[in-house]
C-alpha cells in the first residue's frame, strides 16, 4: 500500500502528476525509516530532522503534522497482512504543491509513504567485502543544503554508476575541499588506534540518524575518543578501520580501499549497543 495525503491506495494506482515539483526542480525532502519489532527506530529523530528540513526549504508544515499524526500515518500504511509484522524499509516523502517554476506558487505540501520488506529484523554486520574507492568526477558543496535528505542526489547517482562499472560496492564522495565528505549511501567513520573520526556538518556531509546514534554511543566509550573533524584522502590509507552508516543497514565495514585492508573490531564492539539503542530509544 501507499499512503498519498493520507490516502490509502494500491501500489498499481498511484500516480506522480506530470508538473510535481518534486519531479521537476527537487523540490522535496524525504526519510528513509526502518521498522521492525512493532516500532519506528528512531522516530522522534527522524520527526525532528523532517520538521527541520521542511522549515529549511521553507515549506508550510501543516498544523496536523505532529509526531504522533504522522507516526499513526505510517502505521496505518504498513497496517496489512504479510506486511506489519515484517521488517521494512519506509520511505516518508514531502513535496511542495504543484505551481509555478523556480518559484513556486505555494509552499503548501502534499506526502507520501510507501514501504518494502526487508530481510533481517536487526542490524547486523555484513560478511560480504567491501571495496571502495573515492569519486572524483563531482563534489558535495559543503554547507547546510548538503546535510539534508532531499532528493538531489545526482552525485550519488553518478557515484554509484562509477562504483558498479569498477567493481567497487561503494564509494566515498569528496567536497570542494578535496575533503572525504561521506559514503554513497551513508556517513563514514575512520578509526586510527583510539581515535575516532567523522566528518562535520559543516563538511556537507548528510545530518544522519545512525551517525547521531553512534556519536552518542561512542561519548559513552571511554576507550576512544570521538573527533568530528575534516578527514584528508591522505588519511584513508593510515586508517586501522573504516565504515559506513546508515539507518537500513546499521554499521557496513568497509574491507579494502586500494592497497589497504581493513579489519572490524570496532563494528563488531559498536554493533550490540546499537541494536539495543534501537530497541529501546
Amino acid at each position: 500500500m501507499v499512503n498519498f495525503n493520507g490516502i490509502l491506495l494500491d501500489n498499481q494506482k498511484t500516480f506522480i502528476a506530470i508538473d510535481n515539483r518534486g519531479f521537476n526542480y527537487g523540490d522535496a525532502v524525504f526519510e528513509t525509516l526502518r521498522f521492525s519489532g512493532g516500532k519506528i527506530y528512531f522516530w522522534e529523530d527522524h520527526y525532528f530532522r523532517l520538521m527541520a528540513s521542511m522549515r529549511i526549504l521553507r515549506m508550510e508544515i501543516p498544523m496536523n503534522f505532529t509526531m504522533e499524526f504522522l507516526e499513526n500515518e505510517i502505521l496505518r500504511t504498513i497496517d496489512s497482512p504479510g506486511i506489519k509484522d515484517a521488517p521494512l524499509r519506509v520511505k516518508f516523502i514531502v513535496w511542495r504543491k504543484s505551481g509555478g517554476k523556480y518559484t513556486p506558487m505555494t509552499n503548501e505540501i502534499e506526502y507520501a509513504i510507501s514501504c518494502e520488506k526487508l530481510d533481517v529484523p536487526f542490524y547486523i554486520l555484513s560478511e560480504t567485502p567491501c571495496e571502495v574507492e573515492l569519486f572524483k568526477d563531482h563534489y558535495i558543496a559543503s554547507g547546510l543544503l548538503s546535510t539534508l535528505k532531499s532528493n538531489n542526489r545526482l552525485i550519488n547517482i553518478l557515484g554509484s554508476i562509477f562504483a558498479k562499472e569498477n567493481e567497487y560496492q561503494n564509494c566515498l564522495l569528496l567536497n570542494e575541499n578535496k575533503q572525504v565528505v561521506e559514503a554513497l549511501n551513508g556517513n563514514i567513520f575512520l578509526i586510527l588506534g583510539n581515535i575516532i573520526k567523522t566528518p562535520p556538518l559543516s563538511d556537507g556531509c548528510l545530518n544522519g540518524i545512525l551517525r547521531k546514534q553512534l556519536i552518542s554511543i561512542l561519548k559513552m566509550m571511554p576507550d576512544f575518543t570521538l573527533e568530528e573533524a575534516s578527514i584528508s584522502p591522505f588519511e584513508l590509507q593510515k586508517a586501522d578501520e573504516i565504515f559506513s552508516t546508515n539507518v537500513i543497514q546499521g554499521i557496513v565495514p568497509i574491507t579494502k580501499y586500494r592497497k589497504k585492508e581493513f579489519d572490524d573490531r570496532v563494528a563488531k564492539l559498536l554493533l550490540p549497543k546499537l541494536n539495543l539503542k534501537a530497541r529501546m530509544g
